[in-house]
């Protein structure tokens, strides 16, 4: 194997690194409300979400177009940079998971290549207008639209719901998020997982491998279908527990209204090759969802201090995302070919584990997602009698 083959190999296992986080970091935006209503229990729920994940991510290839050839100049891009820009949108996936935060994992891929492009080629080889109108507007459009949608949607099962006994309409619209969650993922699976496909393509083309109009190969689907599914069924209950609990209490009304939102959102911007956020979604059609149950008469909090901290994280993605990219191009770039890649790399493995362990120590699992929420991310522990 030649060094440069060599350094594919490492763009690959990151690229499906990065795949593997975006499953358990975005398993939430599927799940969360259907677990914290009890619609399913929470193993079922995200092995579902990720048979669905793996399911939608065959569906449609426009994302992964936009990713390979709509961001960046794939002409001026080098293996090192796809890699620095991988290594951008992994670390902070790795760190918002750590703290419970709903950020989207598909504008720190962006931010990361972006971030590594611009330090390793220059501002030319950045598609800024293509980066303003095909992810800036529509993340700043996608949550207050689906927020608008879900406060409507709440609204009106609550309002047309109103005389029905609670334990016939709570029964009811668990049912409906079997649905309406079901989904969710499958949209998820269409719109997220092309992003990896995507960036591997775009490494394929930077290494000649194939031509920049060949398409996504069909290995490199499967291989992402895989990987984000598995991800998905480890299940990221840190942010779960943040979107399913910390924004608002959710009933099955407000969960079957938010995820019809979501669903209907995230399938419109996978249509017209938008790579949303389906985080941003998500977290707009929880709050709205609550502003609608209030909107009928119903008493619902909106935790806007929970939602504030992931506004703000929302903004730094990209920029935070863009930076480490820029750091990483610069430490791979300073030592070297694979072996400059393969210290990054490294560094990442280190950075990964001591989350990891950091976590164990303070988990949240299946069996305390649903625990009340007290102000903390992890549930306070009961004490024993």
């Amino acid at each position: 194997m030649d060094a440069n083959t060599a350094l594919l190999a490492v763009v690959v296992v990151t690229a499906l690194a990065f795949d593997f986080t975006n499953g358990f970091h975005d398993t939430a935006n599927a799940m969360a409300t259907s677990i914290a209503t009890g619609a399913l229990p929470p193993r079922a729920a995200v092995a579902l979400s990720a048979v669905l994940n793996f399911a939608g991510a065959f569906l449609s290839l426009k994302v992964a177009a936009t990713i390979a050839t709509g961001i960046v100049d794939s002409g001026a891009i080098t293996l090192t940079v796809v890699f620095a820009g991988l290594v951008g949108g992994l670390a902070w996936n790795l760190v918002t998971w750590y703290f419970g935060i709903p950020s989207s994992s598909s504008h720190a891929l962006i931010g990361g290549v972006a971030g590594a492009t611009l330090i390793a080629v220059g501002a030319s080889a950045v598609k800024g207008a293509a980066i303003v109108s095909k992810v800036l507007i529509p993340a700043v459009l996608a949550p207050v639209f689906a927020a608008l949608v879900a406060t409507a949607g709440a609204f009106l099962v609550h309002r047309i719901t109103r005389g029905t006994p609670d334990r016939f309409r709570e029964r009811g619209f668990r049912v409906g998020q079997l649905c309406s969650a079901s989904l969710v993922s499958l949209a998820h699976g269409t719109n997220d997982a092309q992003k990896t496909m995507g960036v591997i393509t775009l490494a394929l083309v930077a290494d000649h491998a194939i031509a920049p109009d060949a398409g996504t190969p069909f290995w490199v689907i499967l291989a992402c279908a895989v990987t984000i599914a598995l991800g998905t069924y480890t299940g990221g209950w840190r942010v779960i527990r943040t979107l399913g609990k910390g924004l608002t209490e959710i009933g099955p009304p407000q969960g079957f209204a938010a995820e019809g939102s979501s669903a209907a959102v995230i399938f419109a911007a996978t249509h017209f090759g938008l790579p949303l956020s389906t985080t941003h979604v998500t977290g707009g059609s929880v709050v709205g969802a609550g502003l609608g149950r209030r909107l009928a008469g119903e008493r619902s909090e909106v935790r806007w201090g929970v939602a504030g901290r992931m506004v703000v994280a929302w903004l730094v993605t990209l920029p935070a995302a863009a930076l480490v990219g820029a750091v990483a191009w610069k430490g791979a770039d300073a030592i070297g070919g694979t072996g400059g890649a393969a210290v990054v790399f490294a560094v990442m493995l280190l950075l990964a584990g001591g989350l990891y362990l950091a976590a164990r120590r303070e988990p949240v699992t299946h069996a305390n997602v649903n625990a009340e929420w007290t102000g903390r991310l992890v549930p306070v522990k009961e004490p024993v009698a």
